[in-house]
């Protein structure tokens, strides 16, 4: 029988086992919380539940003649005895509907207060909830408010549960943002009480049974048409020494007719003896203002705090968009025209880099367990126009490979063994036993073009070049995962290589193909075990010694990709967690001069903001979408986004047309767009949570099957499609 100690070992580590990772957990949370915050501003803005349809007039007859005879003000709180209010002869009471307004609302305020006037705001909960401290200061400057519904919908095709919910909205932004409860209210595209229809009427009763008192008006002054001051003094003045409800507008538009209009209006009506009150004064009736307090108070804080945040965050989040598509494609063109002049410059007849090398030169193969790939690599090299002589450094392997290299007698070809140590180690160890002063390095599953060799060390040929960097392929390309990688590998990085040599700031050699001279290794150290991407890392300091580092576009190299999500999430996030690595090893280059400052100050700027920053934004781009879709304006939306994609179509195009591959593999470059820039979001996610919580990430070693091959390589025995592992 199992021991109760045992159990509840075994019970703390299935507990420990269902824990979500962090580099799900994070991400997920990341993404719930900007989606929550979109809602809440959509919400706010009147895009997500909004409710735009105005019923038009329909039969009075169920109205009480009372009613549509009385005053403007209905009170319905008594459904048996509904009573119909007027303003007083000799009192005016102004009324704004739509505000707050950020531009015109204190400018209302302000002429309210120069005339020591008051009126009545009617506010939506959306603009309140925006802009609280307009509400605020409308109740510290004796003002009243009142609710105008949180949306703005016709209340008419509201079920009673809408309504409610429309009130109860309001309600709450205004308790966040000035502390109060109001009684009034003013039912949107309302105008006169004689104007009540049998749809109407019916919410106007539903309304009153919630113990709200209906404010509507007597005097239109239509300022929302633009008619003129003169037009709007005209129209808001009442006949005689009548009492009136005044409509205006503080929001919705350019009120400035309004605010001229209220400039003179204010004057001459209290010239005529008029006063400006608030409703409530006006009808002899208790303040519409209760004072909100407890829990109450605290959720319309609460709302309020989260618009503010909501609307900060996506205001930051929408500019730092557009500056970043700014950038973006200001590299997109920055990129093709420094393409273009680097494949002008390199395939001008007669370019040369220099003398010609011919001398033979050193591949350094490391291989740890390659036993699927060793041979198709190794044959691959024997096939090379270029003098050399190849070193198989095998870190360890437990499967064989170096057997299968020995077993092979290929002349020129060595093995060297050593105790599992690392790849930097593992070519440290293949240099100090390399017999020429060039050395090529390659990974273990990856095949050479007989040319490759010999492509790749011409530029040696100009005496400040200290490496250089080939051109790496992706073999196996028939999936789509692998077709995805294959335009990234064109696009990405080729087009990529070929700006940053024009800049002198090429931030990587590839490990499938690079070439050094040895006296470039040893003055910077050799490979270093500082970093995971010790490629990255030996690049950043030659650029620092001062060496060139240039790119061979017809050094092909073919590699095999990753053709699972999980062994590509296992490359990808040792590559970016090495990067950024190597960012920070070499971040002193930012303050240095020569060589060192040049390269901080252009090169580890570029890497960071397109290989680290930017990538990080990437989600952001398709959640808009998706928002924009919809809840936006869709057309626009997807005219936007197709946009961006013709423009990396084109760039995509264009590189393809440089490296001479086939078009066809773009079709699926929309798709790549969607769901691979995710899966690269969340791996680049992941490496800044291992770099910021300082964890430690381990070498992975990536399953291989030995399919690729290089187009007139010698062919090796190739690996059944059953030791293929499917597209995850």
């Amino acid at each position: 029988m199992t021991s109760p100690g045992r159990r509840r070992a075994q019970k703390k580590t299935r507990v420990r086992r269902r824990r979500l990772p962090m580099r799900y957990l994070l991400p997920s949370l990341f993404l719930v919380a900007l989606l929550a915050m979109l809602m809440l501003r959509g919400y706010v803005h009147s895009e997500i539940l909004a409710d735009h349809r105005v019923r038009p007039p329909v039969a009075y007859d169920q109205v009480p003649e009372d009613i549509l005879k009385g005053g403007p003000v209905i009170d319905a709180r008594d459904k048996n005895a509904p009573k119909a209010l007027s303003v007083p002869d000799k009192k005016l009471v102004l009324t704004f509907d739509d505000g707050p307004d950020p531009v015109w609302t204190p400018r209302v305020l302000d002429k309210l207060k120069e005339y020591d006037a008051h009126g009545v705001f009617f506010v939506t909960g959306t603009m309140a909830s925006r802009y609280p401290d307009l509400v605020e200061r409308m109740v510290k400057e004796g003002h009243e408010v009142g609710l105008h519904t949180f949306n703005h919908p016709d209340l008419s095709y509201q079920s009673a549960n809408r309504i409610d919910w429309e009130l109860s909205q309001n309600q709450l932004a205004i308790a966040g943002a000035a502390g109060v409860r109001t009684s009034l209210f003013r039912p949107p595209y309302s105008s006169f009480s004689s104007a009540l229809d049998n749809e109407a009427w019916p919410v106007t009763q539903y309304i009153g049974s919630r113990g709200y008192i209906t404010a509507f008006n007597n005097t239109d002054s239509e300022d929302w048409k633009r008619p003129g001051s003169d037009a709007i003094i005209k129209r808001a003045t009442p006949e005689g020494t009548k009492g009136s409800i005044v409509l205006m507008h503080d929001s919705g538009g350019d009120r400035s007719q309004t605010v001229a209009a209220l400039d003179r209006f204010l004057p001459e009506m209290q010239a005529r003896g008029y006063e400006f009150t608030v409703l409530t004064e006006a009808l002899g009736a208790p303040s519409a203002h209760t004072p909100v307090s407890g829990l109450d108070l605290w959720k319309g804080r609460a709302f309020v705090a989260a618009v503010a945040v909501s609307e900060n965050t996506t205001g930051v989040l929408v500019g730092g968009l557009a500056i970043i598509g700014v950038l973006v494609f200001a590299r997109f063109g920055l990129m093709l025209v420094l393409s273009f002049a680097h494949a002008r410059k390199v395939r001008r007849r007669g370019f040369r880099w220099g003398s010609p090398i011919t001398e033979p030169v050193t591949v350094l193969v490391p291989a740890y367990n390659e036993k699927e790939c060793i041979e198709n690599t190794v044959r691959s090299l024997m096939a090379s126009d270029h003098p050399i002589e190849v070193i198989v450094i095998d870190d360890g392997s437990t499967d064989g490979t170096a057997d299968i290299v020995e077993a092979m007698w290929l002349p020129n070809v060595r093995v060297v063994r050593q105790v599992n140590s690392g790849k930097p180690e593992a070519l440290n160890n293949g240099i100090r036993h390399a017999r020429y002063d060039i050395i090529v390095m390659m990974d273990g599953d990856t095949v050479f073009e007989p040319s490759t060799v010999g492509e790749l060390v011409q530029p040696f040929g100009d005496p400040r070049v200290g490496a250089v960097a080939g051109n790496a392929k992706v073999g196996n390309r028939d999936s789509l995962i692998g077709a995805w990688q294959h335009i990234e590998y064109v696009m990405g990085f080729n087009l990529d290589r070929r700006m940053y040599e024009l800049l002198g700031c090429m931030p990587t050699i590839p490990g499938a193909v690079g070439a050094f001279r040895r006296e470039a290794l040893d003055r910077v150290g050799g490979m270093s075990e500082d970093t995971l991407a010790e490629d990255t890392d030996i690049t950043m300091a030659m650029h620092r010694d001062g060496w060139r580092v240039v790119y061979a576009e017809k050094a092909r190299a073919w590699t095999e990709a990753p053709e699972s999500v999980q062994q590509l999430w296992s490359q990808r996030y040792r590559w970016s967690y090495g990067t950024m690595q190597a960012m920070w090893k070499h971040r002193r280059a930012v303050i240095e001069r020569g060589p060192s400052g040049r390269f901080g100050r252009v090169g580890l700027p570029l890497v960071s903001l397109f290989m680290v920053l930017f990538p990080l934004l990437a989600p952001l781009i398709d959640v808009f979408l998706l928002y924009g879709l919809v809840f936006g304006p869709t057309q626009k939306t997807v005219g936007a986004w197709l946009v961006v994609l013709a423009i990396q179509a084109v760039c995509a195009a264009y590189a393809f047309r440089l490296d001479k591959e086939r078009m066809t593999h773009l079709i699926s470059l929309p798709l790549q767009q969607l769901l691979y820039r995710q899966l690269m979001y969340v791996v680049l996610l992941q490496s800044w949570i291992t770099a910021l919580t300082g964890g430690r990430l381990r070498w992975q070693k990536l399953r291989r099957t030995g399919v690729v091959e290089a187009p007139g390589s010698i062919p090796g025995q190739r690996q059944s499609s059953e030791n293929r592992r499917p597209v995850a």
